[in-house]
């Protein structure tokens, strides 16, 4: 029968099917019984699917010590150069995959206008993974047009471009055909990422071919600051600039400014550019022979997207990691300074024509945002020159026949003190008006981890890496130092737009050296409990054979916030509410809060259900009190549930589904 409401219980809802715990209930870790046999794969390949760029990197399990990163890709920008290529994305009118990254913008801003309003072109859109509260597999994304598709065919679209391009490299580079089965794959996602996205992921890399629930740990689902600390253990010291100029670093003394010492640095960068292969040295680098066991770091990844905290701690003898305080963060990525100059475009041009122009001229828009992206990146605390930022033509040819007045004359009157116009057909940007655009996001960003500083866990940091894409802002740089400098250490890694990907890769290499999480929720099963006048509240009284029960009970695995070893086995024992029933229905819940008693608590949501069949025994064999046993193994971004009858030991699996729910 079909629930009557969101909140009946499950005892009038399923039926005789429920069940109840089998007292004294045990927890048993049995951590070694769950390390699976380790699929032999030639080669490991991580692809960092990020808000604005997206870059893969492969390593042979050979020689896990070179890592390569992808091939330099046709077609970068001036003032941008970087190995990574923007996450946009282009299908035809037909919505057929038509191409991914620089190509698919360049096409798009070729087309001509009317035709470019059939073409369907998405960018920046991992962020809606992040703000959409109910995602499932039906979540729908906007085109540049105005036109909706399917997130997760987009999403699977864009892996598949990168398979497909991965294995063509692997096949070049090793003179024969590379096959799919051969690559362990590892995608990143942010570690503050909602369980529905997780999976949302995994979804995709299915749909596109580069792993199946059949072979589930071909593709590891891995956290975008954990990839990066795994990175940082391996530095040495000539390969990351530290800010606080307190000791000579890469030779600099510490009476060099952080910007030289920093224009020596990305020279240096600049000459191993060539190279597309980095050696990461078997050893823990240099600056983790300061590092004592139980030392503590913060790991501060900025992207384009989100800024995720995450710290950890130092086991040794391995220095295994072990995260010791819950991923927080938001969405306070570099897309807040685009944003910021957006509004900055509303108060001059005003946002009607702004959105106008935004829909009938998609392709100069993206024209005008590339130019500000590269102005962006030459924004630094101590310059004093102004930006300038080229209007495309058909933004002041559209203006005019908008406003019916220049697009000078828009800026004369808009009395927006640093925007003026030059006579080159620019906007004119004083330093403080570009840095007003970072001020916002930057400000957030250091609000979060001044509320992280102040977490007894965090008192102790020794080490602050600041990595991602956003890392490379020198305003951020300077504003984590002033802030933060004199706590604890700040280190950020030479090429700290790749941490994320080589870290992945060598996660992907060796996925056990992440050894203990926090689990971000409360997981627990539906049960019914001999009913206790006074304890239980009257409306979950439940009468059923002349025996009282309390239903929707809560019996929980494990709370959020909890420390869960990787493989970690919870295991709980129920029996059949009643003797004669025939099949169990094992409903899984989870919270974000922790104190939760009953399933129709608010905040609780059902994310799996285990069916198990109890018939096919006779009616001999079975012990008066039988023993369903339920595990749930913990560990890797994704929880598996089993449960089984120990009289017969049938056994069901399901995977924890935060989707289809």
């Amino acid at each position: 029968t079909a629930p009557t409401s969101a909140y009946s219980s499950p005892a009038r809802s399923l039926g005789d099917t429920g069940i109840t715990p089998l007292s004294p209930s045990h927890i048993v870790n049995d951590t070694d019984s769950s390390v699976s046999e380790q699929q032999s794969f030639l080669v490991v390949v991580a692809v960092d699917f990020g808000t604005t760029s997206s870059g893969y990197a492969y390593s042979f399990t050979k020689e896990p010590e070179c890592i390569h990163v992808m091939r330099r890709w046709e077609g970068g920008d001036p003032g941008v150069s970087n190995q990574k290529t923007p996450t946009t994305i282009l299908l035809t009118p037909e919505r057929k995959f038509h191409s991914f990254g620089y190509a698919a913008r360049d096409f798009y801003h070729d087309l001509d206008p009317n035709e470019a309003k059939q073409w369907l072109y998405l960018e920046k859109f991992k962020m809606k993974l992040h703000t959409t509260g109910d995602l499932t597999m039906d979540t729908d994304l906007t085109a540049a047009n105005g036109k909706k598709v399917k997130a997760l065919e987009i999403f699977a679209y864009a892996l598949q471009y990168f398979k497909e391009q991965a294995l063509k490299e692997l096949s070049d580079q090793a003179g024969s055909e590379f096959e799919n089965s051969d690559v362990r794959w590892v995608i990143t996602v942010p570690a503050i990422w909602k369980q529905p996205a997780k999976q949302f992921m995994r979804q995709a890399a299915y749909q596109a071919g580069l792993a199946s629930p059949e072979n589930s740990e071909q593709l590891i689902i891995a956290l975008e600051p954990e990839a990066a600390s795994i990175y940082c253990r391996k530095l040495r010291l000539h390969q990351m600039i530290e800010l606080s100029g307190k000791a000579a670093v890469n030779g600099y003394s510490g009476s060099d400014t952080v910007g030289a010492g920093f224009t020596q640095a990305k020279e240096h960068i600049r000459r191993n550019r060539q190279s597309r292969t980095f050696l990461v040295e078997n050893v823990i680098g240099e600056i983790w022979s300061e590092l004592e066991e139980g030392d503590k770091y913060v790991v501060v990844d900025s992207g384009g997207g989100t800024v995720d905290l995450t710290v950890h701690q130092i086991r040794l003898p391995e220095g295994h990691l072990k995260e010791l305080y819950k991923a927080t963060g938001g969405p306070y990525g570099s897309l807040g300074v685009d944003y910021e100059f957006e509004k900055l475009l509303y108060k001059i041009f005003g946002e009607d024509f702004i959105e106008q122009f935004k829909i009938k001229r998609p392709a100069a828009w993206v024209d005008l945002m590339i130019a500000f992206e590269s102005r962006k990146r030459a924004a630094a605390p101590d310059r004093t020159n102004p930006l300038n930022i080229t209007l495309p033509f058909s933004f002041i040819d559209y203006y005019k026949k908008f406003r019916g007045h220049s697009v000078e004359h828009a800026l004369r009157k808009s009395n927006v003190d640093f925007v003026k116009w030059s006579s080159q057909g620019m906007l004119r940007m004083s330093p403080d008006a570009m840095n007003a655009l970072f001020k916002p996001t930057i400000d957030s960003i250091i609000e979060h981890l001044r509320d992280l500083f102040q977490k007894p866990e965090v008192s102790t940091v020794k080490f602050l890496f600041l990595v991602g894409g956003f890392a490379e802002a020198p305003l951020l740089q300077q504003a984590v130092q002033a802030a933060f400098g004199d706590q604890c250490r700040i280190i950020i890694p030479q090429d700290v737009g790749l941490t994320i990907l080589k870290g992945a890769v060598l996660f992907g290499l060796d996925p056990a050296v992440i050894k203990v999480r926090r689990s971000p929720l409360t997981y627990g099963v539906g049960v019914l409990n001999r009913y206790v006048e006074g304890k239980h509240p009257p409306e979950k009284l439940l009468v059923k054979d002349g025996t009282r029960w309390c239903t929707d009970v809560f019996d929980k695995f494990i709370s959020a916030d909890q420390s869960v070893a990787l493989g970690e086995l919870v295991k709980r024992s129920y029996t059949p509410a009643k003797p004669s029933q025939l099949v169990i229905v094992i409903n899984i819940y989870s919270s974000e809060h922790d104190n939760v008693s009953f399933i129709t608590d608010p905040g609780v949501k059902k994310c799996g259900t285990l069916r198990l069949d109890l018939t096919g025994t006779s009616g001999t064999a079975v012990p008066a009190r039988r023993e369903i046993q339920t595990l749930m193994q913990f560990g890797d971004t994704e929880i598996k549930a089993t449960a089984i009858d120990i009289a017969t030991s049938k056994s069901v699996k399901v995977g924890i589904d935060f989707l289809n729910y």
